[in-house]
């Protein structure tokens, strides 16, 4: 005959189980929303989509939308969580390692592009639909993409102060460079026969020897 205390234990392992069943499926169900979200804001964007119509794509009802969301911002602002609010985390973290200036930026703007693929939906919503947001989802926005052109700005200043580069405005050339590595979501797939690694590997030189000015043409003719 089983003692008290073991019943309790064995009452208290189910409910334990069920808690954790019931947090996973909640998590799994949150996932689904975003998911959805993230399809719908890139198709329609921010302003064409509804709750309801998130409600509808998942089949879920409008109040269950609701209960993990407050509104169609919280569900935005999940959205960027899960994707862009770690690229510049990510992007430093391509800035480590072996190489000269040069190497290091060159596998910055790789990793850019990769990442701006991985998140290609995301990327298209951040860009287009940012004034759709409210002040604080603007902060935020905002916040990580200042987090973005800063990093670039830094290992700009280095490469100008090695002689690398020749220019006049480091944030001209910082937006120029940012402006390839984001509009080349708006074109890749009118190209066919090319590779993603292909195409990023024809930006990663287009933007060093356009950067690099006169440089790029005295280190071939070496």
């Amino acid at each position: 005959m089983r003692s008290r205390s073991t019943n309790t234990s064995t009452r208290r392992s189910a409910t334990a189980s069920t808690d954790v069943s019931i947090t996973q499926r909640g998590e799994q169900q949150r996932d689904e929303l975003i998911e959805a979200a993230i399809e719908l804001f890139a198709a329609n964007g921010y302003a064409g989509t509804s709750i309801r119509d998130i409600a509808k794509l998942t089949g879920r009802s409008v109040s269950n939308v609701y209960h993990y969301f407050a509104d169609k911002e919280a569900l935005w602002l999940a959205i960027l969580e899960y994707s862009v609010q770690g690229m510049p985390a990510r992007l430093r973290s391509a800035l480590e390692g072996e190489g000269d200036g040069l190497a290091r930026f060159r596998r910055l703007v790789r990793v850019h592009l990769e990442e701006s693929v991985r998140h290609r939906r995301e990327a298209k919503i951040f860009f287009i639909d940012e004034e759709r947001l409210s002040p604080a989802g603007k902060r935020i926005n905002r916040q990580i993409q200042k987090e973005i052109l800063d990093i670039y700005l830094t290992q700009l200043a280095q490469l100008k102060s090695a002689g690398l580069i020749a220019t006049r405005n480091l944030r001209v050339l910082a937006f120029n460079v940012l402006g390839v590595i984001n509009w080349h979501l708006r074109w890749q797939d009118r190209i066919a026969g090319v590779s993603i690694e292909e195409t990023h590997e024809e930006i990663v030189e287009f933007i060093l020897h356009g950067m690099r000015g006169p440089h790029a043409a005295e280190a071939d003719g070496a």
